[in-house]
């Protein structure tokens, strides 16, 4: 793969597109992965591996990318967390252009904001569990800023990821590690409405499940240790691939210091023992190397762990197997990591506020849960939508989110960053993000400046969610 350089970034503009030597190539290809010892699955992936090639780019440098598309289906390669236009992003309810099957598709753009970000397929799966983030279509990326104080001693960036999924019926998602404040009207509609399906003779909607776990492609005890020295500091980027998972993960008689979400740095960098992350959410955490051992580094949940949800960490010099010891369970609270004092502490007032409300109709998509957002479901159909909200550049809008659902839910907005500005019941300022967790009959605000024209997609980034019904889009008026 060709390296980066500024030479080629300044030529881009020297010659015509065509003529310039990509700074990077990734390839969409079915291919085979061994994610353990004589365990060998095939799906599609980038370049041949899991996860895709780490792309580390500059801010504000341009930077040309070639993407090949080997396979039978038309694809979209989505920037995350990245401010570029609607053609570059790679999600066709925007209107970015397909890349073409057995064809090419050359883009060109600037990184931005820098910090940890990552790329993905944006095709809906469906009833498909070969398609979408059920396949290998991920990789990272960094976009080094400007300025970067270097306070670690070397980073490890961790991709978590399940493979071999299946369809089953129904099932709770676990809600226990988010802080107990739930909106009494919210649980009502949706308990009711559950209620009221089920008496109608419908089943519980579909959900999926998964047989192995990896870490960066591997299941614990399959792939290379992490290895370390007593006294290092140690920047971990750690990344969420999942399709539809929440993930936590732990690395006992250790503390994680968090500094950035999502690739922000946070104001209020705070140090927690367990990480959770829900679908897409990166985190970029600091731990010092100060108990000498071998040590599982794993999910906390035992069952995940066990079926590769894991990698160990190995100290030099040390000898025997790796050790996990159970975890003291802490409530995951963002504001943790927002400004406490000070004129900063609470979030400019908006100059408009939508009120969205997500509700879940139980099986009712040929026994998949139709999800919808005040009252309306995305189209299942391919055709455009019109969008349902409208921006005026320059401002500042709140997004007040109310989940009449048990899931916890993802969300993402594209092509720009927003400020957490209320979770679990409390105000907060300075922490921005895209991906926020919503749980169960809970509410949250976010606030977001429209300074990115074109169609914005805004949804729920578990798959199985977006996929029927759960996403709607912004326009700049």
């Amino acid at each position: 793969m060709p390296k980066r350089s500024f030479a080629l970034a300044s030529a881009v503009t020297q010659k015509p597109q065509e003529a310039v030597n990509p700074d990077y190539a990734l390839r969409i290809a079915a291919s085979p992965i061994e994610i353990a010892h004589d365990k060998i699955i095939s799906t599609v992936t980038y370049n041949g591996q899991f996860p895709g090639p780490l792309l580390r780019l500059n801010e504000s440098v341009p930077v040309t990318i070639d993407v090949f598309n080997d396979t039978d289906t038309p694809e979209q390669l989505h920037w995350h967390g990245q401010r570029v236009p609607v053609d570059v992003d790679g999600a066709a309810e925007e209107g970015t252009p397909f890349i073409p099957a057995h064809s090419k598709r050359r883009i060109t753009f600037t990184p931005g904001p820098p910090g940890f970000r990552f790329y993905h397929t944006h095709n809906r799966a469906g009833a498909n569990l070969a398609a979408g983030q059920y396949s290998g279509q991920i990789g990272p990326v960094y976009i080094e800023p400007r300025e970067n104080p270097g306070n670690y001693d070397r980073e490890v960036f961790l991709t978590l990821k399940e493979f071999e999924p299946t369809f089953s019926r129904g099932g709770d998602m676990a809600q226990d590690f988010l802080p107990p404040v739930t909106v009494k009207e919210l649980k009502d509609a949706g308990e009711r409405a559950m209620k009221q399906s089920l008496a109608k003779g419908m089943p519980h909607g579909y959900e999926v499940g998964y047989a192995s776990f990896a870490i960066n492609g591997r299941m614990l005890g399959h792939g290379e240790p992490i290895r370390v020295k007593q006294g290092e500091r140690v920047l971990f980027h750690i990344l969420n691939g999942s399709a539809t998972e929440i993930r936590s993960l732990a690395l006992p008689l250790h503390s994680f210091r968090v500094i950035a979400l999502d690739g922000n740095p946070v104001p209020n960098p705070a140090t927690v023992r367990v990480l959770w992350l829900g679908t897409a959410e990166r985190i970029s955490a600091i731990v010092e190397m100060n108990s000498p051992g071998i040590w599982l580094m794993g999910d906390t949940d035992d069952d995940d762990r066990r079926h590769g949800m894991g990698i160990v960490v190995e100290y030099a010099g040390q000898k025997g197997r790796p050790q996990w010891v159970k975890q003291v369970s802490e409530k995951w609270d963002y504001t943790k990591f927002g400004n406490k004092s000070g004129p900063q502490s609470n979030a400019p007032n908006p100059d408009a506020i939508f009120d969205m409300t997500f509700a879940k109709d139980n099986a009712a998509e040929g026994g998949f849960n139709r999800w919808t957002i005040n009252d309306v479901a995305y189209p299942m159909t391919s055709a455009p939508a019109p969008a349902s909200f409208h921006l005026q550049q320059g401002k500042r809008y709140r997004v007040r989110m109310r989940n009449a659902s048990d899931d916890i839910h993802p969300i993402h907005l594209h092509r720009h960053s927003f400020e957490l500005t209320r979770f679990a019941g409390k105000l907060t300022a300075g922490i921005m993000k895209d991906v926020v967790m919503l749980g169960g009959y809970q509410e949250a605000e976010v606030d977001f400046v429209a300074d990115n024209p074109g169609l914005t997609l805004f949804h729920c980034h578990q798959q199985l969610h977006m996929d029927f019904g759960f996403m709607t889009l912004f326009d700049y008026v």
